[in-house]
């Protein structure tokens, strides 16, 4: 079952990347049932299989290695979609800026608060599921990478953390707990507040509202709040959550592929509609690092 959910969650993130990316920024929120699937994924799994392939080459977190791996990825596929931030911080590295003050430079020295750590942080939650503290101190770590922002740190631990906790259940999500849950874990009041008003708007069904109060930006406090909602009001059907996270507009691919990570981690791989990871780019190899990494940790080969 665990390694079902390993699949599960590296190719929904996957799957809900490409489903939103053709939607992305055209603030469409309505019924889109019918969207056309065609598999192709954009940065956000680009850089979660580099998290992936990182973590398995060095039999745990390595950030210096997890550094360089985004930047040869980057430089293979620098088409993917890659927002304005990690390419900037990339560079500087490459220019010699060492690596860990790259990141912090960004922003007027405040680094970013964006989802890009976030988006790509299912691999350190599947590895580090059963240790909340030690998931912290690696998804903080992992995220300063690229986003040197308190917030941005945040976000990317939360998204870790809910989807070690969707993982972890064996038996019927309660919705409001999950989220109270994850709200007691956040150390913000930005992200606080928000998980806190998602239970709120668990029944609301006007989705202009959700996105007023929760926010479907690329900003981490717009979106992290919002993809967890969207699995917790949906968490039955993996299709339901990642559709409904795309229905909400605004950055629907990186809402979606965090969506459908937790549920994946959530459901397991059985769950997951066939036609789509059909039709997904490079399935088998995402699904091989997600059976490296559960092999790892279920040997316990672990530095």
């Amino acid at each position: 079952m665990l390694r079902s959910k390993f699949v599960g969650c590296m190719l929904g993130c996957a799957i809900g990347d490409a489903l939103g990316s053709s939607l992305e920024g055209l603030g469409f929120i309505g019924d889109i049932s019918d969207l056309r699937f065609s598999g192709r994924w954009t940065d956000d799994t680009h850089m979660m299989i580099g998290v992936a392939e990182s973590l398995i080459e060095c039999r745990g977190f390595n950030d210096e290695h997890m550094t360089w791996t985004f930047i040869r990825n980057w430089l293979k596929e620098p088409w993917r979609g890659y927002g304005p931030g990690p390419p900037r911080v990339f560079r500087l590295i490459l220019a010699g800026v060492p690596r860990r003050e790259a990141a912090r430079m960004l922003f007027g020295g405040e680094g970013s608060f964006g989802n890009g750590a976030a988006m790509r942080i299912a691999p350190i939650a599947l590895f580090y599921h059963d240790d909340l503290h030690k998931l912290r101190e690696v998804a903080s770590k992992s995220a300063e990478i690229t986003h040197a922002h308190k917030l941005g740190i945040e976000g990317a631990v939360l998204q870790a953390y809910a989807i070690a906790l969707a993982l972890r259940l064996s038996g019927k999500l309660n919705p409001e707990d999950y989220l109270g849950e994850l709200a007691s874990l956040a150390e913000s009041e930005q992200f606080k507040s928000k998980l806190l008003m998602a239970i709120k708007l668990l029944k609301e069904d006007n989705k202009a509202v959700i996105v007023k109060r929760l926010g479907n930006g690329v900003e981490a406090f717009e979106s992290v709040p919002t993809a967890i909602y969207c699995f917790a009001k949906n968490h039955e059907d993996y299709a339901k959550v990642v559709l409904y996270a795309i229905s909400l507009g605004g950055d629907t691919d990186t809402i979606a592929a965090m969506a459908g990570a937790i549920a994946g981690a959530y459901h397991g791989e059985e769950a997951l509609p066939r036609k789509w990871v059909e039709n997904l780019e490079r399935r088998d190899y995402i699904k091989r690092l997600a059976e490296k990494l559960w092999e790892l940790k279920v040997k316990g080969d672990i530095h």
